[in-house]
Formats: structure tokens, sequence, C-alpha cells
């Protein structure tokens, strides 16, 4: 990287933080109304994309499920699929199916639904804690988050604005690379790998659930973009979304913290690329482990369609 990405800036200004990007808003989105024993309605935020964020739906998904779970229970891993685009402008329904409540684990699976039909399903498992053999890999060398600007002081910089798709939430993002469009002007920067320092702005309750699920929104903001820095592409002429997504939870951890989440692209094709993720504290312990398909159609310039 050039000089002026490998740290902090001194002459950049992040323009000030809109009512969408505050962490009491995201927590007011995660804070389900409880309709029913199984059923819990969520809402998206004013000002958010088009179309409701995946990690939305997915943290949401999981504080839904978690609410039918004993508080002694964590967590471990995530399946999900994304099914239909998600209308921001009407409310999500949670259908929560608790399929097993075992000795040791305890199963749910959420649906969530809107205009009557299934937009996305989640399933989840939560284990009681217990001793057993452990060990990790290794965290990636990565300059500390401290001598790197913002991925909003970046995009200001460059564009002279922050883009509304990195304008609507909370979460403080420090990417170590180059970002895609930056990729796109200079393809001899293209990498298969993608580091990205990330905590919520703002501290948090300690409660592990709350940090779990706020991970699991922030999960799906970048991982994507690694299959596009392969490629040297950004954004612009590429329909994207997510398809499915899941994670393992191995350790607490608070996202209230700097987390380092490593990623990379094994393998792209037939319009969907794949990436997977591993989240790392800053004194190196693996919490969390994410993997995820996305479509990615290259948009016709002239017709505005997918390749």
């Amino acid at each position: 990287m050039g000089d002026g990405q490998s740290r902090r800036p001194t002459d950049t200004a992040e323009p000030p933080a809109q009512p969408g990007q505050t962490l009491a808003g995201l927590l007011d989105i995660l804070d389900l109304e409880r309709i029913e024993d199984n059923i819990f309605r969520g809402r998206s935020p004013d000002g958010g994309p088009q179309r409701v964020f995946g990690g939305q739906v997915a943290g949401q998904a999981l504080v839904a499920a978690g609410r039918t779970v004993p508080e002694e229970r964590h967590v471990h891993s995530l399946h999900a699929y994304f099914i239909r685009p998600g209308d921001p402008s009407v409310p999500i329904v949670y259908d929560v199916d608790r399929v097993r409540d075992g000795r040791s684990f305890t199963t749910r699976r959420v649906t969530a639904i809107q205009h009557g039909k299934a937009i996305f399903t989640l399933s989840a498992s939560f284990h009681k804690e217990e001793p057993g053999l452990e060990h990790r890999v290794d965290m990636p060398d990565a300059p500390a988050p401290e001598e790197l600007p913002t991925m909003r002081e970046r995009l200001y910089t460059a564009f002279g604005r922050v883009p509304r798709f990195a304008s609507w939430h909370p979460i403080e993002l420090r990417p170590a690379g180059p970002l895609s469009f930056e990729v796109e002007r200079d393809p001899s920067l293209s990498t298969t790998d993608n580091l990205v320092w990330l905590r919520m702005d703002g501290k948090l309750p300690a409660d592990p659930m709350l940090h779990v699920c706020l991970m699991t929104y922030a999960s799906d903001m970048t991982l994507l973009d690694t299959v596009l820095l392969r490629h040297g592409r950004s954004f612009a002429g590429i329909s994207m979304a997510s398809l499915d997504h899941a994670m393992w939870f191995h350790r607490p951890f608070r996202v209230d913290d700097w987390l380092l989440y490593a990623q990379e692209t094994p393998a792209a094709g037939g319009a969907r690329g794949l990436a997977r993720g591993l989240v790392f504290t800053r004194d190196g312990e693996l919490v969390c482990s994410v993997v995820q398909e996305g479509l990615l159609r290259v948009v016709d310039p002239d017709t505005g369609q997918g390749s």
C-alpha cells in the first residue's frame, strides 16, 4: 500500500454521523417485539439500504432464536439462506420452530416472513458450556487499527462524500488493504486476502448473546468484497446478493473491542462467489469462522441486465 493508506490521515474529516448510524439505533433494530411465544416482529432502519441488509435479517433471526433458549446455552453455529430480497418499508415477522431441546444442545429454526412469503431461513444450534480439547490457527499479520484510516474516511477522501452503502451503520471498519474501487483503478492491487479491523462505535453491555448477534450483523459487510478484490472489480457493473451464510462461534468475544476479520475467496464461478472469514481478537484468539456464497452477476452496461 502507499503511505496514504498505511497510517491515519491528518487532512481528511469524516462527515458527522446520521441517525441511522448510531449504535443505539442498531440496538433498537435488534430489540424485536414479541408477538407470541415463538413469533417476533422486527423492522428496518430509516434511511437504510433499498432492500433489507442481509446482516440485519440474520442478526434479528438469531435474536429471535436466542429468546427461546435458556441463557446458559450459547449459540455455537448458524446456517442461513437468503431466499428473497427483503422490503425495508414493512416489518419482518420471525417464526421460531423449537426443533430440539436436548440435554446438551438446543436447536432452533427461524423463518423470516414478509408479504406472506419466506424471505430468509436460519437454523441455529446452542450448547451448554463444556471443557474439551482446544487449538486455533494463528492470526495473520496486520497493521494495528490505530495506524489505519476508517473506510468512511477513505471513501470521503476519494469521492468527497460517503456513499450510501457505507453511511447507515454504526460499525467502524478499517481495511488494511485496498478497497474494491482502488483495485478497479489499479489492477496491480488485486489480492486474494481482505483484512479488515472492525468494532462497534460505542460501549456495550456484557451480554454474550448481544455481541454474537452484532457480529452476525457485521459479518455480512465485507465478505463478497473479497471476491471483487480478487478480480479487480468494484460494485459498479456488478449485481450482488448474499445467497447463504454460515457461522461458527468458538469463544466469547466483545464487538466493542477491535476484531480482525481475515477474509479470503477460494472459488468463484457460475455467477457465484465463495468467501471465507476468520475473526480474531486483538490478542490473537480465534473467536468466529464465517463462510458465505453470494451472487455476483456482471451487468451489461447497455441493458443494465445481468450477463
